[in-house]
């Protein structure tokens, strides 16, 4: 006898071997149709595979998030099918299941058309109609390669060849279509659905080097019904719409050129942008105890071998070689530079926390194919700091951060924040016994805030355990900004102490943080959030007083001078055009605020208020107009 456990605590007992399809079967007809895969024990595996022994079993489906993966990783597979049939000539690679989707390599010298993604996708719907069975077959390596080899596969083969010659490969078949994959898969194509959409088709490198050949990468998104798939594909639209680097352009906020690949051009109001985000953030940790500091950009390499990013990060340094026979590099990050000049000077225990602060200018040399927008490039500014402190002081100070952390998203229109707990990762500095106490710290000091946190495995940074900060915006797309991460490391390594209430000399705990994280990928964050009609607080231009008439230019003039006397962003718009023009164009540059003047206005020192999006226009006078601005306009507390 096999018992079976369920999720729900209930049992199965079976006379022998029992698949995961035969116990799905046994609970009911809708469950069997639905089923893709079964976890074992814990594991995921093929509905079909045996299960021997007693074991607690989950029948997955797609509306689990494992179910989802796997449509997707499915999907993948259905594309490089569609496409061997269509396109014998063309060589597979790889196609894993991504966020939202999935996207498959190919090596062809015709490129995809847009017309092509229409044929490929209707011909997966039409090897999903077929029903395929889809099996999984372990092969020795060495036929694994000699077997894609002959079939003109050489990207698969190589792939094979570099696993262990006593490895056993698995291969799934479907149709006349055998592809490499670890599994599981859905035991038929028909199980897929036809919930998917082919996107587009970009250039991407062989294993992701530059020196190999470019391989065009068909994307895809999958989903577990049509009611989900058109719901991301309106989202996709009202992103597009939303697109920072469309919008950076219509609104004159920023360009970026082939002269200087990935840094940023900033024009006057998206530069206004930028410093009012900083000098928001600045005044809040001044009022939580922050020194600002400032650090040099280019740092010998003997700074970096000790702080250990040279080994980790040495691929993504900007390297310099100066006269002085020394090899300098452009610095990606501040935190060694600011161990610098804590070391300035012994500090005592009654120095801690010590809360030290830069908006500090970081390049770090990311791949020509990643770059995107403002949202990665390779000149940025952090809004980093390192909290010096005793082991004592790491709940307080986390706390602290976080209470600051959602006071500033809240101030931008995020309150919806999802948190990470990212622990030690396989390659790191440190001992076991220095990362037990580091992650011991901070699960602690997580738990003392009352936010709810899932485990991120794996994911720390090489130094220390780290948490995540990740914000949900308008359209429900999440995005990593803020981190907090508790360093044990850095300090021993940069001989970095200090002398506590003993007498003797300590190493202090080393807290890196960010709120916002770059900010020009955030200021690219606001645009698409808010469309480009930022709140009247952050707009860079915030009103415009326009005529009606040309004998209103002496007034308009008048009340502009108000405005900026007042500390208001203001315009003026005094060309030789029809108002309702000058309205259009305004509301096109996503001004909040439209002050309309002319004879009539004047006599009476009113104006007529227009708010960008609504058809109503309010006359009242400029003064009491002027009171209401000035108050709307202020920072968020």
């Amino acid at each position: 006898m096999v018992a079976i456990t369920l999720p729900d605590g209930s049992k199965k007992e079976f006379l022998g071997a029992v698949t995961g399809e035969e116990v799905a079967a046994s609970i009911g007809a809708g469950l069997a149709k639905a089923a893709l895969a079964v976890r074992v024990d814990g594991t995921l595996l093929d509905l079909y595979v045996p299960i021997e022994k007693d074991a607690s079993i989950q029948i997955i489906t797609g509306k689990d998030a494992d179910g989802l993966e796997l449509i997707r990783h499915d999907t993948a597979h259905l594309l490089a099918e569609a496409v061997k049939e269509l396109f014998p000539e063309t060589q597979v690679t790889i196609g894993p299941a991504i966020e939202n989707g999935f996207y498959y390599d190919f090596s062809r010298a015709t490129p995809f058309s847009t017309d092509d993604l229409a044929t490929i996708e209707q011909r997966m719907k039409d090897i999903v109609a077929r029903n395929e069975r889809v099996a999984r077959e372990e092969w020795k390596r060495n036929d694994a390669v000699a077997f894609f080899k002959s079939i003109g596969e050489n990207y698969k083969a190589e792939i094979i060849s570099s696993i262990p010659e006593d490895q056993t490969i698995s291969l799934y078949r479907q149709g006349e279509f055998i592809d490499l994959c670890r599994g599981p898969h859905a035991p038929s194509t028909g199980k897929v659905g036809t919930a998917f959409k082919l996107l587009k088709v970009a250039g991407a490198y062989w294993r992701g080097d530059h020196r190999n050949e470019m391989l065009q990468r068909i994307y895809g998104t999958a989903w577990a019904n049509d009611k989900d798939l058109k719901q991301y594909l309106t989202m996709l639209e009202e992103a597009e719409k939303r697109d920072h680097r469309k919008l950076g352009k219509e609104l004159d906020l920023f360009h970026i050129e082939e002269h200087t690949p990935g840094m940023i051009f900033w024009h006057d109001k998206g530069w206004t942008i930028f410093r009012i985000i900083e000098n928001y953030v600045r005044d809040k940790i001044r009022a939580l105890g922050y020194i600002e500091v400032k650090t040099p950009v280019l740092v010998d390499k003997s700074l970096w071998e000790a702080s250990g990013h040279w080994e980790k990060f040495r691929a993504n340094m900007f390297i310099s070689d100066s006269d002085e026979d020394r090899t300098l590099a452009v610095k990606p990050m501040n935190c060694p530079c600011h161990v610098q000049i804590f070391k300035q000077g012994m500090k005592s225990y009654r120095d801690l926390p010590l809360r030290m602060a830069e908006f500090g200018s970081c390049h770090r040399n990311e791949s020509s194919g990643s770059l995107h927008g403002i949202m990665r490039i390779r000149g940025f500014t952090q809004d980093d700091a390192h909290i010096f402190c005793t082991e004592d002081q790491i709940t307080a100070e986390t706390v602290t951060f976080c209470d600051l952390l959602k006071g500033v998203y809240k101030a931008f229109g995020f309150t919806d924040i999802k948190v990470k707990f990212s622990d030690r990762p396989p390659v790191r500095a440190g001992e076991d016994a220095i990362w037990d106490k580091a992650e011991s710290a901070l699960k602690e000091a997580v738990n003392a805030t009352g936010l709810e946190w899932t485990l991120n495995p794996g994911e720390g940074a090489f130094y220390g355990p780290k948490l995540e900060f990740i914000l949900r915006d308008a359209l429900g797309r999440d995005w990593q900004c803020g981190t907090l991460q508790v360093d044990f490391n850095m300090p021993e390594r940069l001989d970095a102490e200090y002398v506590g209430a003993d007498g003797a000399k300590h190493r202090p705990v080393m807290l890196h943080r960010a709120v916002l994280g770059s900010l020009e990928r955030f200021i690219g964050i606001l645009i698409e959030e808010y469309a480009g009609k930022f709140p009247l607080w952050l707009a860079p231009v915030q009103v415009v007083v326009a005529t009606i008439t040309e004998s209103a230019d002496a007034y308009a003039k008048q009340i502009h001078g108000e405005l900026l006397k007042a500390g208001l962003r203001a315009g003026l718009d005094l060309r030789n055009e029809k108002i309702n023009y000058k309205v259009r164009e305004h509301s096109l540059q996503k001004v909040p605020v439209l002050l309309v003047v002319g004879n009539k206005e004047q006599e009476n020192r009113s104006v007529s208020i227009r708010r960008l999006g609504s058809e109503k226009q309010e006359i009242i006078g400029f003064d009491a107009a002027l009171v209401a601005l000035a108050d709307e306009t202020k920072l968020p507390e």
